[in-house]
């Protein structure tokens, strides 16, 4: 069949579809809810563990898919239920017809307000039709506005680090391009915002109109909302779908205070404190760390209670750990910092400070452990241990540091391993700071 939007078959095939909807509705609602649910625990994990790595652009993106999924999650559940009640309704109907409000002999006072509140079963069931149809709508142009907020930030990100903050480009294009570019993104940013609030507000005036162009053009290729255009408009048109999205925003923000309430049943007590000599955090200890979304803190040990004559610690690597030993040691700072976003597509194996031969990497990289192991030493009570490091991986394939310390030396009962870290004053003096306390007992097997 012709698919000319202007020809009279078309419209009619549209006009069909359009009243069997509701079935593709339910159809496609069922699978995404089912995919949702599917997705929804691994982009959890996935987002707590780029928090607990530090990794603050795999965070950013994976905490707004986590968002777009429950933003979805909740809009087809509720267009779940209310197509159901819709479907109910209509069965309703076939069996008893419309509200016949002379039967149910009320007074005259409620009868007359029945009628003008409900007017009749059928309206009652157009209004769901309604809110169905449009709730399902705006469900997934909800998931174009999250793309469009996530693009934006990459936009931002990409020209802060390799523009701006690229040491390979002249000055006059990273400072002179960079800076301005990165301003007019973050007001066009403004700007389109209040458009999009205010539903087209900078449109209507003729002068304004003409200066919101240009940005509202950049703005509709960095949101993609090429694609999804004609949805926004068709809504913004209709008054009953502005007053629908209007009535979710609201939603939204309950929901999100809704659940970040808890209950709590101590003045003195939680369990979110970090390890000290009165309270064990379950993060310090490798055994308690069972489920998917559990990732260790700064400094983990086996268990609470040791059986052994050593004990095994492991310290993550974050970026922080190796800015510390860059503040430590500087001729460890690079030419460039490599870190950051970057591409897997390598058209120069050499580093870009110089750095040729695999010999000079493994002696950097050596060097850098060195320094590690000069900074870092432990404490168990009194009595001073150093840790040799190694680099290694944990059970959950996250990189870090590993020593095993002896414990000849430490009687059995409880006791508290400290991490010691030196660092250099302004003075070039070295002070040695505690930053992790770990309780444990050590009762050695016969």
């Amino acid at each position: 069949m012709s698919n000319d939007y202007k020809s009279p078959q078309f419209k009619k095939l549209l006009d069909s579809l359009q009243q069997q909807s509701w079935e593709l509705e339910l159809i496609i609602s069922g699978f995404a809810i089912f995919g949702l649910f599917t997705a929804y625990d691994p982009l959890k994990t996935a987002m707590m563990n780029a928090q607990n790595e530090q990794q603050i652009y795999s965070f950013i993106v994976h905490f707004i898919a986590y968002i777009a999924c429950s933003i979805l999650l909740f809009n087809l559940l509720l267009h779940v239920i209310l197509r159901g009640l819709w479907i109910g309704a209509l069965g309703l109907r076939y069996v008893s017809g419309d509200i016949e409000f002379e039967n149910l002999k009320y007074s005259e006072k409620f009868k007359s307000y029945l009628k003008k509140r409900i007017v009749s079963f059928d309206r009652y069931i157009a209004n769901l039709e309604n809110y169905c149809s449009v709730l399902f709508a705006i469900s997934f142009l909800l998931i174009f506005y999250v793309l469009a907020l996530t693009c934006v930030i990459l936009t931002l990100t990409l020209v802060a680090n390799f523009i701006i903050g690229n040491d390979a480009l002249p000055g006059w294009i990273s400072k002179g391009v960079g800076i301005p570019l990165m301003i007019f993104l973050c007001l066009g940013m403004l700007i389109t915002l209040v458009d999009f609030l205010t539903q087209g507000l900078l449109k209507r005036n003729k002068w304004v109109a003409k200066v919101y162009f240009p940005i509202y053009w950049v703005f509709s290729f960095l949101t993609l909302s090429f694609l999804y255009r004609p949805l926004i408009y068709n809504f913004l048109d209709n008054r009953f779908g502005k007053r629908l999205i209007l009535l979710l925003t609201p939603i939204y923000f309950i929901i999100l205070l809704v659940t970040s309430i808890e209950y709590r049943n101590s003045n003195f007590l939680d369990k979110e404190r970090n390890s000290s000599e009165q309270f064990a955090n379950k993060e310090n200890y490798f055994d308690l760390l069972i489920n998917d979304e559990d990732y260790p803190g700064e400094l983990v040990i086996p268990s609470k209670v040791i059986t052994t004559s050593y004990l095994q610690v492991f310290m993550p690597f974050s970026e922080g750990l190796e800015n510390r030993v860059f503040a430590f040691d500087s001729t460890l700072v690079p030419e460039k910092d490599r870190r950051g976003l970057t591409s897997t597509i390598e058209f120069n194996s050499d580093w870009s400070d110089k750095i040729k031969t695999q010999r000079q990497k493994d002696s950097i990289r050596k060097h850098f452990l060195k320094v590690v192991n000069a900074i870092y030493s432990f404490q168990i009570d009194t009595l001073e241990l150093d840790g040799e490091f190694l680099v290694t991986t944990n059970i959950k394939d996250q990189l870090g540091f590993e020593t095993v310390l002896n414990l000849n030396g430490v009687d059995e009962g409880k006791h508290l391993l400290q991490l010691k870290r030196k660092k250099k004053e302004e003075e070039k003096d070295t002070v040695s700071l505690i930053t992790e306390s770990i309780p444990f007992w050590l009762f050695r097997e016969k």
